[in-house]
């Protein structure tokens, strides 16, 4: 690949950066600073045009940029407009009214119970292939345990237990993952800092005074970097699950509405439901693009029509046809259902699990909507609805017996066909749409927390940030999809593939939420273990029965969860290593005082934006600049892009500064906090200018907390917030001023400051000229290509996991997060090889 090839397709968003900041900064040598971004106005347009402006008045200097427009490249993560809500703080909706609770609600049915409310198309049709229908014990036992499941799983487990446990309005595993490693450092990869904790919506609320026995839990986790492997492969192992669902889900949907046409039109075989499923899921695929479900009323109004279908049906064959199948509810028949049947009973109860696939999607697509939409809209629509729906099944079962295969079609009324024909494929193509969403929606968490290659991520919704689409996985998706339906050819063998990634995901759910009860909520010890004892129980006995469905299909989402895996470990694994090495490998503050000022080089005006992943320190990569490059710019800000283990990191707390080195060394280092469900956009021109203004008052305030040093006693109430500006420690510390105007304007006049501070610092005049000076000499993006290689001394399997695994990821990836819509002509690139 040549060079110039690399640098495009190294030029994608590595944050690009301080998102639109005029702040209020501040702090002393060797301290952290806010920059509040409090000043931006909500008009986006206004803000834009106004900056815009003052982009065109101010002269860069740069000879590159007045002979050609720059090109523009891609986005890593946002490709649309501006997203409305992106810029304050959690996404979290409070006090919301109890009619936007209720449209919520409505919406969720399009969104959420899409795959759940599809169930009945092809769950007693499974469970009848394997048992066959000899007396009524047979069908009573099955709508026993299919009603008991529904209860129990969906109902008392996600609704009233896992719901609550959301990391400030996200769910998922990553969500809970990232709401344990804020409460316990147990993340792998090293770059925590306390100034971090002092995010808002990284905060816990702990419910009950801290406990000796969560003390101990967290510790343990903390100091066995075993636990923190175990922890990560856990949640690593559901994510890939709930992507094996996304190839899964739409391949049954479909064709269980679809097949439908068998015995209605003459000539409709298997051959014929296999090309038009696959017809149909190839059109499926190809309107994501489009963004078909970014609105949640899209889909609601046809998911209503369904549920009300599935729940009418219900009711007129229950009382139709027998409506003594009610005595199902006693549990005796789930008894006399194994009793009669024994291992084909057993092998039954893998059919039964798939009346609750898609619940996990309530946990997952917490974050579109709010706890009490998602309990309300099962509550009173979707759980009854069900219920009705498999009754009702049941019901005309018990008359015709030999109607099992094809048992939802036929038991709609003659009459009614067509239409619930019509609705039903409507209905599964929906339920496919929302687990191809949890996919794209895990890739992107995946992603921002280090734990998936980078990957290209597409915004198609101006309205709600969780819309997006990613192509890679999109088309990657559909080609399994299609696979699927043509080597399987019917729902039967399908579903045995099915229930295995399904029930996985749930197993892993419980698991964490039962460490989060233990170490968060701290719940009582004898009723925290309950959850897993009787949830965990009954998944693990769902389990048992879905692999032994293995050699007939189950090893499908085996082979798909263990790929996905396999790249998201091997990744982390590969990224973890490569931090460590750069933190093993940073330049030393004396090293830096040998070089001196001139950084033994030319400095030539100029702004130098070098981006890493060091969050302390300067990394090595800043010696190949140096021995490379003829000349270095006269200031320096080393860019770190940084993502928090929470949703949103609100704005005015997204940035942190510090001097790097003695003044006039004009060195900065710049962190850029993103939390997992942040947006980033960010024009290059706003950057840089916000930049400057940015570092303008970084210094300006540095000179004034140095003013108030001098002046501390007849000042004590600054005793607590203010840092020595002589603490040379590498240590990111907690800023000294949050909020510079709402602080210091409430807790000292403006006289007083003037006072504190004195006359105008010369020294600081001299650096605020040079900083302009700098800035009209224009910007370079200085980025490091690093290669990754394992020591010769490392083990084979190692050498075989970074030399060919993460190095083929790497080189296949998009390129790091640093240069969204930065012009190629304003980039410097350097290689370096880490030995890890």
């Amino acid at each position: 690949m040549s060079s110039k090839e690399e640098i495009e397709e190294n030029s994608i968003s590595e944050g690009l950066l301080l998102r639109r900041n005029g702040s209020n900064g501040g702090g002393s040598s060797g301290s952290l600073r806010w920059v509040d971004g409090s000043e931006v106005n909500d008009n986006q347009e206004e803000v834009y045009d106004k900056n815009e402006e003052i982009i065109r008045k101010s002269n860069y200097g740069s000879v590159r940029r007045r002979l050609k427009k720059p090109r523009r490249v891609d986005s890593l993560d946002v490709e649309s407009m501006q997203i409305k809500g992106v810029n304050g703080g959690s996404q979290h909706k409070k006090d919301v009214p109890l009619l936007a609770t209720l449209s919520l609600a409505f919406q969720t049915l399009g969104v959420v119970y899409g795959d759940m409310g599809t169930s009945p198309l092809y769950v007693f049709s499974d469970v009848f292939s394997k048992v066959h229908i000899t007396s009524e014990v047979d069908v009573l036992g099955a709508l026993s345990i299919v009603l008991y499941t529904i209860a129990l799983i969906p109902l008392m487990k996600y609704v009233f237990i896992v719901l609550k446990a959301n990391d400030n309005g996200e769910g998922g595993t990553f969500a809970l993952y990232s709401l344990i490693c804020r409460y316990a450092n147990v993340n792998l990869l090293p770059n925590r800092t306390p100034a971090d904790e002092c995010i808002s919506s990284f905060k816990l609320r702990l419910p009950t005074p801290e406990l000796e026995r969560a003390v101990y839990i967290k510790e343990i986790l903390e100091r066995k970097s075993l636990l923190k492997t175990i922890l990560l492969l856990l949640v690593l192992m559901g994510t890939s699950m709930i992507i094996g669902d996304g190839i899964l889900t739409p391949a049954i949907s479909v064709m269980s509405a679809v097949s439908g046409l068998e015995g209605r039109i003459p000539g409709f075989n298997t051959d014929a439901l296999v090309i038009i499923s696959i017809i149909i899921l190839g059109a499926l695929f190809s309107i994501q693009r489009f963004g078909s479900s970014k609105v949640g009323f899209t889909f609601a109004p046809a998911l209503a029509l369904w549920f009300f279908c599935l729940g009418s049906i219900g009711i007129y064959n229950l009382l139709k046809f027998d409506v003594t199948v009610v005595r199902a509810v006693n549990p005796v028949y789930i008894y006399l259902f194994f009793k009669k049947n024994s291992t084909n009973g057993w092998s039954a109860l893998g059919g039964c699990v798939l009346c609750i696939t898609g619940a996990e999607a309530m946990f997952a697509d917490l974050g579109h909507f709010s706890v009490k939409s998602i309990q309300i809209a099962f509550t009173s629509v979707v759980f009854p609805c069900l219920l009705l729906a498999y009754l009702g099944q049941a019901a005309f079962l018990m008359k015709y017996p030999q109607s099992a295969g094809r048992i939802f079609y036929d038991s709609v009324p003659n009459t009614l066909f067509w239409p619930v024909f019509v609705i039903a494929t409507i209905a599964a193509i929906i339920a496919s749409q929302a687990m191809i969403s949890a996919s794209f929606s895990c890739v992107k968490q995946a992603m921002a927390l280090g734990c998936f290659p980078r990957v290209k991520v597409i915004h198609t919704s101006k309205e709600h940030m969780g819309q997006i689409y990613i192509p890679v996985i999109n088309w990657f998706l559909m080609i399994m999809c299609m696979l699927v339906v043509a080597a399987f050819r019917s729902t039967t063998s399908i579903a045995n593939a099915y229930g295995i990634a399904e029930v996985g995901v749930m197993m892993v759910t419980t698991t964490l939420v039962t460490i989060v009860m233990v170490l968060i909520w701290q719940t009582n010890l004898i009723l925290a273990l309950c959850f897993p004892l009787v949830f965990g129980t009954m998944e693990l006995v769902y389990m048992s029965a879905v692999l032994s469905k293995i050699l007939e299909g189950g090893w499908l989402p085996l082979v798909f969860a263990s790929l996905f895996l396999c790249v998201m470990y091997i990744w982390n694994y590969g990224s973890v290593l490569k931090y460590q090495s750069e933190v093993k490998q940073k330049i030393s503050l004396d090293f830096m005082d040998e070089l001196g000022c001139t950084l033994g080089t030319v400095r030539v005006p100029g702004i130098g934006l070098l981006y890493n992943e060091l969050v302390q320190g300067i990394p090595s990569i800043f010696t190949q600049f140096l021995l490379d490059l003829p000349a270095i710019h006269s200031v320096i800000v080393f860019v770190c892009i940084k993502h928090i283990p929470v949703p949103v990191v609100p704005q005015e707390e997204r940035f942190l500064f510090r001097r790097l080195c003695p003044k006039d060394y004009h060195m900065f280092r710049c962190v850029a906090r993103y939390g997992y469900k942040d947006v980033r956009k960010e024009d290059h021109h706003l950057f840089e200018q916000f930049l400057v203004d940015s570092l303008e008052k970084f210094l300006r305030n540095e000179a004034l907390d140095l003013a108030l040093e001098t002046n501390k006693q007849s000042q004590p109430q600054f005793d607590n917030n203010v840092v020595s500006p002589r603490d040379n420690s590498d240590e990111l510390k907690v800023p000294l001023m949050r909020d510079q105007r709402s602080e210091i304007g409430t807790s000292i006049s403006e006289p007083s400051i003037i006072a504190a501070s004195g006359d105008e610092d010369p020294s600081l005049e001299y650096e605020l000229s040079a900083l302009r000076e700098a800035s009209e000499s224009g910007f370079t993006y200085l980025l490091g290509h690093g290669d990754v290689r394992a020591k010769k001394n490392s083990w084979f399997i190692k050498k075989l996991t970074i030399n060919y695994f993460y190095a083929f990821l790497r080189r296949n990836c998009r390129g790091g997060n640093a240069t969204m819509r930065v012009p190629h002509m304003n980039i410097m690139q350097v290689g370096m090889t880490y030995m890890v």
